[in-house]
């Protein structure tokens, strides 16, 4: 490389965001991911073995997939190549694809293959990797914030390890803010600063993991202001820090994973935590109708007959948010929200239906007893349809000594929780009385 050539490399780093100034340059340097990066741990061994094969990293944004592409690249000392899903093609693929096959023509080792977002290829896009895959001409390193299980072909996914990245911790994302502060080289150990020690807890709270994030707002808070030292205060913190956008794809992963979250919120009694994500998903734009449908089976599922109320309710608020619309519907799915996690709570319905469509589906077919049999046709009576039934309102308690199914079945189990436990004395009492019938018989 001469003079101007290197001058040139030396500029562009310089007008680097930060971020990209302090991407690690080896493992070592390489913060969070020690589920799967600590010693002993798969990739750590798949590095040091030097046998990547085929990887999938998944996480969301800012937490070093794209940085740990080309780190794979240097530990495993085979050359990388670089695509993105969003702006490469077919033809693109497929001279990435004979580069690599030339790598591996001349002797050099594996060649791997980076493509960024590769959720964003279609089907036939990711097939014409396979063949490539499946003879080891390439290591494919793929990096996507969808779920790869609901965004990646089967075949693909079959022949690739898969890397879920976390969100970075606090004392992790310290730790790199700390390290930017002080490197003279990449980071702003020139300029010299006065840190509140409540100001990086701070930014590190607020970037919810994300390093490129809290390295942007440093590098923001840090260039914005003129005085030397730089004051870089929680006040200063707050003001560089822009909001961020909900990250939440309607009919991706992050919307299952929310609208999961609520579920189980509400079906743990926890009214705050419901509330937080009802929000999370009002906030993303979710489509009420489908908040709603949700509930609507919660109510059943989740609450059933330990408060029969809980239905209703739901049902209402469906209507409401109907009649409504948004901004205002809110409040009533705020309010069906809170009684829904505070009710009392029974699975037995649901239980119940299920135990009975086993036995049905199992074959297990029960004959239907034939004073239970429709008698309301011609001939039915030389048939003893009917014959023997007992009409229940003329007992004086509304219950008969009747045998209704043939055979000795419990589904329903009912708790003793809310008005359930007062369903569960009465039907214990009828039990017994309709299993007077059966003995009889």
């Amino acid at each position: 490389m001469d003079l101007f050539a290197q001058a040139e490399a030396d500029n562009r780093q310089k007008n680097l965001p930060l971020a990209a100034r302090m991407r690690p340059r080896s493992l070592i340097e390489y913060v969070g991911q020690q589920h799967f990066l600590g010693p002993g741990k798969l990739l750590r061994r798949l590095i040091d073995s030097r046998r990547m094969g085929s990887i999938l990293l998944y996480g969301p944004p800012g937490t070093g997939k794209t940085t740990l592409a080309f780190l794979l690249a240097s530990e495993t000392g085979g050359r990388l190549r670089q695509l993105s899903a969003v702006s490469s093609g077919v033809k693109e693929l497929r001279e990435a694809l004979q580069w690599a096959r030339d790598e591996i023509a001349t002797g050099q080792p594996r060649p791997l293959l980076f493509v960024d977002e590769i959720h964003r290829f279609n089907k036939s896009q990711q097939d014409a990797l396979l063949p490539d895959v499946e003879e080891g001409i390439v290591s494919l390193v793929g990096a996507t914030t969808s779920n790869p299980f609901f965004a990646v072909n089967g075949a693909l996914l079959s022949r690739s390890q898969i890397f879920q990245l976390q969100p970075l911790s606090e004392s992790e994302l310290i730790e790199l803010l700390k390290r930017a502060l002080s490197d003279r080289e990449r980071g702003l150990g020139a300029i010299p600063t006065e840190v509140q020690p409540q100001a990086l807890e701070t930014l590190a709270r607020i970037s919810e993991g994300d390093a490129r994030r809290a390295l942007s707002a440093l590098e923001v808070a840090v260039l914005s202001t003129p005085e030397r030292p730089v004051p870089l205060t929680v006040e200063l913190i707050n003001e560089s820090v822009q909001q961020k956008t909900i990250q939440y794809d309607g009919t991706g992963d992050e919307h299952y994973d929310v609208s999961s979250a609520l579920i189980k919120s509400i079906r743990g009694s926890d009214p705050d935590a419901a509330l937080y994500w009802l929000a999370r998903m009002l906030e993303a734009g979710e489509d009420v109708r489908f908040i709603c449908r949700r509930l609507v089976i919660l109510a059943s599922e989740d609450i059933g007959n330990a408060d029969p109320q809980a239905l209703p309710l739901a049902m209402a608020a469906t209507q409401a948010c109907e009649f409504i619309g948004l901004p205002e519907c809110q409040l009533t799915l705020s309010q069906t929200v809170i009684y829904l996690a505070c009710a009392e709570k029974s699975n037995s319905a649901t239980s119940a239906i299920g135990s009975a469509l086993r036995e049905v589906r199992e074959g297990k077919l029960i004959p239907v007893p034939v004073h239970l049999r429709d008698k309301h046709y011609a001939g039915a009576e030389r048939l003893g349809h009917g014959a023997g039934y007992e009409y229940s309102h003329d007992a004086e308690s509304g219950v008969v000594a009747q045998d209704y199914l043939g055979v000795d079945r419990i589904f329903y189990n009912p708790t003793d929780r809310g008005w359930e436990g007062q369903m569960r004395a009465r039907i214990a009492a009828i039990r017994v009385l309709l299993k007077s019938a059966k003995k009889v018989k």
